[in-house]
Formats: structure tokens, C-alpha cells, sequence
């Protein structure tokens, strides 16, 4: 089947293990959909993080956090596809995975994947990267005014990569959860680090309690 007449929808990608999601993932994503013409954002928490040694909260809480914090959009989407599927959860898989979907259903994507800096200068580290660059725009969050910078291994190899000009913000699931696992209030934390329904989220689940591992 042809598609060259189908409009071009341009779709953004927010992987990660959102654990817990917090603002400066949501003001990326609503940069992303601004900045970069989006049609949506979609929400791909990880299943199994091949690359973190800690354990992660269940798969379930992490998709009902992020689910809150992007209920207010419409055009954010959250999907189950890493946390459904067995293995490790690789980003080339899951590109693939939504590609065979966009195609089955007649439609034409662009996949605009969103990451930081560190992420991008990591991403020659990722499973099947070549293929994935191949497949996707990548859009990378520069913070407080830094520029774009493209790590040498991936200069030898041309790529679609865009720059996101994001705001500096002094938030991070790893101090969060330090923070919780203190004693801090989750309700403390909205809404200068947590959105208001993740903090709601977090208290009454006890996530991140004191004594949980970090």
C-alpha cells in the first residue's frame, strides 16, 4: 500500500524509567511539542532497564506517575509497549515496534526521539544505535543556554538531530528519591520538582519511603 499521499504526523518519543517522573520531564516534553511542531509526545516508561544496576519501582506505579503528570495534554500518550514486552528494553525495538504499528494503520511518522546531552553523548553505547539514528529524528534538551554537542562517534555517521533550547532546572529522580527516602513529604516536593498528582500518587503508595532502597 501506498502511503505518499498520507500526511506526515511527527511523533516524539520520551523514553526513560520515570522513576518518578518529575517536572523537568513534562517541560521537555511540552518544549518538544511547541518548538518542534509535534503532533503528539508519546510516554514510554522502561520495563526492564538494561543499563541501570538498581532496582526500579513496579512497572504499574511508574505508568500510573506518569500518567498523572501528563493528564493535563492531550496530545501526550502513554504507552505500555517497553513494560509489556519480555527482555530488556532496547530503544531500536521499541522504534521498530512502533513503526510496524504506524505502517499496519496506513500511516506516515516521523519519530522525533527526546533526550539529553548526556543521553546523546551515551547514545553509541546503545543497542543497534546505527540502525536507530537511521530510523528517528533525534532532539536533544541543551540546558541553560549550552550548545549542542555532537560526541566524534557519532560526527562519522549523518544524522537528523535538532536542538531543544530547555530551560536550567535543578530537578532529578535520583534526588527525589534521596529526598523521600529522608523523610521529606511528597506533597513538599509539588510543585517545584513533582507534579501535584505524581506527589499524591507517591504518598498514598508509600513509594519511596524511608528505609527503600535509593
Amino acid at each position: 500500500m501506498s502511503l505518499a499521499g498520507t500526511p506526515l504526523r511527527r511523533v516524539g518519543l520520551m523514553g526513560g524509567s520515570f522513576d518518578p517522573v518529575h517536572v523537568a520531564h513534562v517541560a521537555l516534553a511540552e518544549l518538544a511539542l511547541r518548538h518542534l511542531a509535534l503532533d503528539e509526545v508519546r510516554w514510554i516508561p522502561v520495563g526492564q532497564a538494561w543499563q541501570k544496576a538498581r532496582r526500579l519501582a513496579p512497572a504499574e506505579a511508574r505508568l500510573a506517575m506518569v500518567a498523572a503528570a501528563t493528564a493535563h495534554e492531550p496530545r501526550f500518550v502513554v504507552d505500555r509497549l517497553e513494560v509489556d514486552r519480555a527482555g530488556p528494553s532496547y530503544t531500536l525495538e521499541t522504534v521498530r515496534a512502533l513503526q510496524a504499528r504506524a505502517d499496519q494503520a496506513g500511516q506516515r511518522v516521523e519519530w522525533v526521539l527526546l533526550i539529553g546531552q548526556d543521553q546523546y553523548t551515551n547514545l553509541p553505547t546503545w543497542h543497534g544505535w546505527l540502525e536507530l539514528l537511521d530510523r528517528v529524528t533525534v532532539a536533544v534538551a541543551c540546558r541553560g543556554g549550552d550548545t549542542l554537542s555532537t560526541p566524534v562517534e557519532l560526527q562519522r555517521h549523518p544524522h537528523r538531530v535538532l536542538a531543544l533550547p530547555l530551560p536550567p532546572m535543578n530537578v532529578s529522580s535520583t534526588d527525589i528519591r534521596a529526598r523521600l527516602a529522608d523523610g521529606a513529604n511528597p506533597d513538599s516536593l509539588a510543585p517545584a520538582l513533582l507534579p501535584g498528582g505524581v506527589a499524591r500518587y507517591i504518598a498514598e503508595h508509600q513509594l519511596y519511603a524511608p528505609g527503600t532502597p535509593r
